[in-house]
């Protein structure tokens, strides 16, 4: 994997940033941003770690975790308390770990409602991470469900900043107000730190105007919060989890591996500049 551009190695941070991937609308690209995004940072020397916490599990398909591999992972780490050292897994990529969901995390929510500080479980488990010296990941990646439920919401509350992937098509910018109503709940009741780091335009079309438009709308509303690099339809990108791997695996050369190298380098340049874009209120 030498032959993908290298970023230049960060400072030395004291802990990992935490970045939760979430939007609470379906198919909107999320766990492919995850799991691509995670890739790419990963072969780009930053070492990362992916949190699959969405009960379908699929970020740890795309990366090759069969489900009858998956008996540790989130469910245990967030209901049952096991150590997040015990749950985590090297995968074929150098530098990328990840934390599988296992099918037990369907009823999570559930068991969830009824214990006490269930909205910090995700935070707690992650303090080790945090107070590691030196630090054992650059990033966290989180994966999330496609809703706004208690999952989420320990995501939320565990992490540094929010990337937001917004598939170019109406109804996902119609929907993502509601996102950002959660996401300053959380900061203003439970994580004061949490930021918008950022909106990863998806499945943009050049053919179709629609997706002009709605980048143009999704620019107008949130400025720079919104990434330059957009992810275009690929079916190399739709393929790939399909052979439990990463587009950056299934064809690198493919228009939407590149995009995520893209992404990826961008990612580490807001980073380095300290660009902590705030969404403006919904």
């Amino acid at each position: 994997m030498s032959f993908l551009p290298r970023e230049p190695a960060e400072p030395q941070r004291n802990a990992p940033r935490i970045l939760t991937i979430a939007n609470q609308k379906g198919g909107v690209g999320k766990t492919t941003t995850a799991v691509n995004l995670g890739t790419a940072l990963a072969v780009a020397g930053q070492k990362v770690l992916l949190i699959d916490l969405d009960p379908q599990g699929n970020a740890s398909t795309g990366l090759g975790i069969r489900r009858e591999e998956r008996t540790l992972g989130t469910y245990c780490m967030v209901v049952l308390h096991a150590p997040v050292s015990d749950t985590i897994r090297p995968t074929a990529i150098p530098n990328l770990f990840v934390v599988p969901a296992e099918a037990d995390l369907a009823g999570a929510e559930v068991e969830l409602v009824g214990i006490e500080g269930r909205e910090f479980r995700l935070r707690d488990a992650l303090t080790s991470l945090r107070s590691a010296a030196p630090p054992q990941f650059d990033y966290v990646l989180i994966d999330c469900p496609p809703s706004l439920g208690l999952l989420t919401v320990n995501a939320l509350a565990a992490a540094d900043a929010v990337l937001v992937p917004l598939q170019c098509e109406y109804y996902a910018l119609e929907g993502i107000s509601g996102l950002v109503r959660t996401i300053d709940a959380v900061k203003q009741g439970l994580n004061p730190r949490l930021r918008l780091q950022g909106i990863v335009l998806t499945m943009f079309d050049r053919r179709n105007t629609l997706s002009g438009l709605i980048a143009d709308d999704a620019r107008g509303f949130f400025g720079d919060a919104v990434y330059e690099t957009v992810i275009p339809r690929n079916i190399r990108i739709s393929e790939a989890p399909s052979h439990g791997k990463p587009v950056l695996l299934y064809d690198l050369r493919s228009p939407g591996a590149q995009a995520y190298i893209r992404l990826a380098a961008e990612l580490l340049r807001r980073e380095r500049a300290g660009s902590r874009p705030l969404a403006p209120s919904a």
